[in-house]
């Protein structure tokens, strides 16, 4: 290369830095504005609404219950206080496997991905382009043959004077809190609902014992009537009566096998599995999980503040608030700063030459002065929406608290109706046995027998069912208090990195 040459390749390589400098200056200038302006933040700020929770629950605490603060370990893990080794592994299970809860996982890595859009949307853009073309004409027009090699960078940035973009990564963030309470939520409905299908097949199964251990004292009766009749000391009316209440006890019984296997199947369902698959681990029989003797339930504000759809509702708010900064920034104008440079040259032997630079840096302005009210419209529409999701917040409060309520005293309730079963039942035990043996010493007759046997099952039926409804209303109490989410937090987060 002689000197010449090398003299202009150094002369370019300076008007390119120089350019690149000017470029540098402007965007420098370009971001000291962004960063004073970023202060103007149009549309109101989100303030979390001032919803105050009553002081106390509107019904008595009683039946074991109190207003002690939750302890926030338990109310994580509550269905370990039922100390059911069955019941912590299966919803183990149903947190590693549940699709509805894969799903919601999903949906998080989705609108954190949209997060990081909005976000994008304050940086410059930064293309490189590069083009070669070749045209010939005819020869009828003089047969010429052109060239033009074109290569370099386009550089595009607008500037954030209004905030628009800075409320619209506000409205993003608060989805991302969305999605995330979204999360939550079906974390403590599906604990919830593995424990509930759990203590019905544990309610069921105590059913059918129930069921078959009052068929096999009805067939000891039956055969009993059956040996009087051969003996002359009964008709055979008494023989018809044990026989058809023998068989009325025993067809419950099929029905009740069938109740088992279906709750079973929703129990492999809740937990990503197919039918069967729980066989092994439901099929010995096991009593109903038994409720703590004591259940501290603490105030309405900590209801608040830990169930998740109250906190979906306050971030929905929040992103609503946001979106109508957004909709006020097309009011004003928007500020550009497109530029580019590079190459161009009409031989590729030349592209790389000091003549062959060319550059452009034009910073613009646009402001739109009449669009029929559009813009208005939207600004209205937006601060719409953003009442009717702070309607949608008050309403769910009022709901959370009403499902809470209505837990504490269904299982408060339930207690004292358990308490009085219980006494009904040894009674009617009592009054079986005394039945009985009169019958067999001719003191009464065969319809006392068959009264005292139909009530004592009928009596140890609501029984039983009474004893997994308190377990089913306990789990309600912890469901409508937001409890079982905690633990999926972190692994949560490290599953979506």
């Amino acid at each position: 290369m002689d000197c010449a040459s090398g003299f202009q390749c150094w002369w370019m390589l300076l008007r390119l830095l120089r350019y690149v400098r000017t470029v540098i200056s402007a965007l420098i200038l370009f971001a000291f504005f962004s960063t004073i302006t970023g202060c103007i933040t149009v549309g109101p700020d989100f303030v979390p609404p001032d919803t105050a929770a009553p002081e106390t629950w509107a019904i008595p605490l009683q039946g074991g219950l109190s207003d002690e603060e939750i302890n926030q370990n338990t109310l994580a893990s509550w269905w370990e206080i039922l100390g059911d080794p069955d019941l912590s592994n299966l919803i183990e299970c149903a947190i590693a496997n549940n699709l509805d809860l894969k799903k919601a996982r999903a949906r998080i890595s989705e609108v954190r991905a949209r997060y990081g859009i909005a976000n994008a949307d304050l940086y410059p853009t930064l293309r490189t382009t590069g083009s070669a073309n070749r045209n010939h004409t005819s020869k009828k027009t003089g047969g010429a043959t052109n060239e033009l090699y074109r290569a370099g960078f386009d550089a595009g940035w607008e500037l954030d004077f209004f905030g628009g973009k800075q409320r619209a990564i506000e409205a993003a963030e608060s989805e991302l809190q969305v999605s995330k309470e979204d999360l939550h939520d079906v974390l403590v409905t599906l604990v919830a609902e593995v424990a509930l299908n759990y203590v019905d097949v544990r309610t069921l199964q105590t059913r059918l014992s129930i069921a078959e251990a009052n068929y096999h004292t009805q067939k000891e009766t039956s055969d009993i009537t059956t040996w009087r009749c051969r003996a002359g000391l009964t008709t055979q009316l008494d023989v018809e009566q044990a026989r058809y209440n023998l068989k009325r006890t025993y067809a419950l019984i099929p029905d009740l096998r069938t109740s088992i296997k279906q709750a079973e199947n929703r129990l492999t369902v809740l937990l990503g599995q197919s039918p069967g698959a729980l066989n092994d681990i439901l099929s010995e029989r096991k009593a109903i999980p038994v409720t703590p003797l004591k259940l501290a339930v603490g105030v309405p504000a900590d209801t608040l503040r830990c169930r998740p759809d109250v906190r979906r509702a306050e971030q929905v708010l929040a992103a609503s608030t946001a979106r109508i900064g957004v909709a006020v920034a097309e009011r004003f104008p928007k500020f550009n700063l497109p530029g580019s440079i590079g190459l161009e040259s009409l031989s590729i032997g030349d592209l790389f030459s000091s003549g062959a630079l060319i550059s452009s840096i034009t910073p613009n302005i646009s402001w739109t002065i009449f669009d029929g009210g559009r813009i208005r419209q939207n600004i209205e529409a937006q601060s719409a929406l953003q009442e009717q999701a702070l309607i949608k917040y008050e309403s769910v409060i009022q709901k959370a608290l009403e499902e809470v309520e209505n837990a504490l005293v269904a299982y408060a309730e339930e207690q004292i109706r358990r308490h009085s079963l219980l006494e009904a039942v040894e009674a009617a035990a009592h009054a079986v046995n005394l039945a009985r043996c009169q019958y067999e010493t001719g003191l009464t007759d065969f319809q006392t027998v068959l009264n005292t046997q139909r009530s004592l099952l009928s009596l140890q039926e609501q029984l039983a069912k009474s004893e997994g409804t308190i377990t089913s209303n306990l789990i309600r109490i912890y469901k409508a208090l937001g409890g079982g989410w905690t633990p999926l937090t972190l692994s949560a987060i490290k599953s979506n990195k």
